[in-house]
This record gives C-alpha cells, sequence and structure tokens, in this order.
C-alpha cells in the first residue's frame, strides 16, 4: 500500500505547505503539480526521497519535470501542471495524452478548483489550490494491490 499526497498551485504559500508536513511525512509519495516548483523544491528539502516536482506555467526557471509516468503498485499516473492540455476549457486532451501513455489516471493543476472526473476512462484528478487567495485543498490518494482511492481534502483553517 502506497500512500500519496498531491498538491498544486501554492504560489508561495509556504504557511500552508508547514501546515501539511505531518501529512507529507507520513506520505510514500508527494507530488507537487507547479504554480510554483519552489516550493516543490521546499518540500523536496524536507523529504527528498519521495517528492516529484512538477513545472507549471508560473515556473519560467522551474526545479522540476514539465509531465511524468509513474507507475505505483501497477497503476500508471500521469502528472502535469495541466496548462499545455488546455484544462481550464476542456480535460479531452489531457485524457487521451494520459491514455496514449498507458495511465488510467491523470493528475493535473492549473485551475485552482479541485475536481474529479472521469473522461474516456480516465480517472482526471485535479487537487485544487494552496494559494492564499482562494479555498484550499489537497488530493490523497491511496494505491493498493492494483487499486486507487482517493480524497479530496478541503482546508478551512489557513
Amino acid at each position: 500500500m502506497k500512500k500519496i499526497t498531491v498538491v498544486s498551485d501554492s504560489h508561495g504559500n509556504r504557511q500552508a505547505l508547514d501546515a501539511l508536513d505531518g501529512i507529507f511525512a507520513e506520505s510514500d509519495l508527494i507530488i507537487h503539480l507547479g504554480d510554483t516548483s519552489s516550493d516543490g523544491r521546499y518540500i523536496y528539502a524536507k523529504h527528498p526521497d519521495k517528492t516529484v516536482i512538477i513545472n507549471g506555467n508560473c515556473d519560467i526557471f522551474g526545479a522540476g519535470e514539465k509531465e511524468s509516468v509513474l507507475e505505483i503498485e501497477g497503476i500508471k499516473i500521469f502528472a502535469c501542471h495541466g496548462h499545455l492540455y488546455s484544462v481550464k476549457t476542456t480535460l479531452a486532451r489531457l485524457a487521451k495524452r494520459a491514455g496514449e501513455l498507458g495511465c488510467g489516471v491523470a493528475l493535473y493543476g492549473h485551475t485552482h478548483d479541485a475536481r474529479e472526473s472521469v473522461t474516456d476512462g480516465v480517472t482526471l484528478l485535479n487537487p485544487g489550490t494552496l494559494s492564499r487567495y482562494a479555498d484550499k485543498s489537497y488530493l490523497y490518494l491511496v494505491v493498493n494491490d492494483g487499486k486507487i482511492t482517493y480524497k479530496t481534502v478541503r482546508i478551512n483553517s489557513l
């Protein structure tokens, strides 16, 4: 069983990242989906063996990858920021790319809206944002024996 915490669009809100540090510590994998990837480096400094950093549209000199495919306990997961797939207007391009890569799950950010949907057989998950000026949320996933369970967690106290 693997526990994964996914965050996106933190935009420099280190207070929110610090508030999640206990959850990060208990996770087997942490994924920061960009905007701002320096926040991903901030997480990486504390948890270097389990942090994946993806660059977003605000990450001109980003510390991460443009996109990544992760295989976790038999589940292939595509991770990207989403801006290169026009996720603010459609999820079809994202689902198509994930499907081309053989992924049944795609993680994306960019919209600042937590979402869970299925398009063309691909589960599309957006953790929302940790930005100071929005409703904050992150995504918690558990992958166990080829099955995935996920929950969007809203944070009201920050």
